[in-house]
């Protein structure tokens, strides 16, 4: 059983190859694009999506899979000339919703320029029911969402505004997506799960060629704490670097949604957004500072 059938059957997703734009098409879409202030948090504060006040919407569409057309991701990015470090983010169960979008600019507001990956072609659920069909449609054809998301990958790429360095996020389905492509995916420089499905044998793992981030729930268990002491046991056993942390008072889907329970949730989302800033910063950026990237 190869990597990806292995995958497959432990945990979840989709894939297959897409062309990157031609340097002067990228580059005219470049200076189309929307741009988002670059407006850093401190480490007192939370993106402001994730407290329900992400607002209007600063970035735009795009179409980046040239074998799915309908796929459509969300393109955030910084002001400023660059070259910044970028992002896929990879959205959850139901779909890429309004507030993995608001996440996105909320990414391109910290300086990275952010495309939010569109994996259910332009669906989204409104039920567990719809949510669930998507997710095992998607699951029976994991070697598409690889391809989704190398051509997202290929996209930043080709863009003269990127560094070339690239990171991978995801939660709860994403997360697990996020893993596979660490796995299985083009080359990249980060992986970020969010409660996410996970595997534990080392083997497998060993194709990971950077550090992983990883925010789990004590009272979850999709995947249970259990799990995530036997995947943080396997990577260690394999010498891949890690920042794995379980969260002791919060459940499923805790960070993404901070405002539906701000008293429990904010201070563990707010340690887990710290983490996830200084591991972006560890992989993604050089030794020059954020501010060296934007430009007056």
């Amino acid at each position: 059983m190869n990597r990806l059938s292995l995958f497959v059957f432990l945990a979840i997703s989709v894939a297959v190859s897409a062309c990157a734009p031609s340097d002067s098409a990228s580059d005219q879409t470049m200076q189309a694009d929307p741009r988002v202030a670059y407006m850093p948090t401190s480490d007192q504060q939370l993106p402001p999506a994730v407290l329900g006040n992400g607002g209007e919407l600063e970035g735009s569409d795009l179409t980046y899979f040239d074998a799915d057309p309908t796929a459509t991701g969300y393109l955030a990015v910084p002001e400023g000339e660059g070259p910044f470090p970028a992002l896929v983010i990879i959205h959850e169960w139901n779909g890429l919703t309004d507030r993995v979008r608001q996440v996105a600019d909320d990414f391109a507001a910290e300086g990275y320029i952010t495309l939010a990956a569109d994996l259910y072609s332009g669906r989204t659920g409104s039920n567990s029911q719809e949510n669930i069909a998507l997710m095992q449609e998607v699951s029976g054809d994991m070697a598409t969402v690889v391809a989704n998301l190398n051509a997202a990958t290929a996209y930043l790429k080709s863009r003269n505004d990127v560094t070339g360095r690239i990171g991978a996020m995801g939660w709860c389905f994403g997360g697990g997506i996020a893993l596979s492509f660490g796995l299985d995916g083009d080359e990249h420089d980060a992986t970020a799960i969010f409660y996410g499905r996970l595997i534990d044998d080392p083997e497998v793992l060993a194709h990971i060629d950077h550090e992983v981030y990883g925010t789990f729930a004590r009272l979850d268990q999709g995947p249970a704490p259990e799990q995530v002491e036997a995947f943080e046991s396997a990577l260690n056993s394999i010498g891949i670097e890690n920042d794995l942390h379980i969260y002791d008072e919060v459940g499923h889907g805790f960070w993404l949604r901070i405002d539906e329970d701000a008293a429990v949730r904010a201070e563990p989302g707010l340690d887990a957004w710290n983490r996830l800033k200084a591991y972006l910063d560890r992989t993604l950026r050089s030794d020059a500072d954020a501010e060296d990237e934007i430009a007056d």
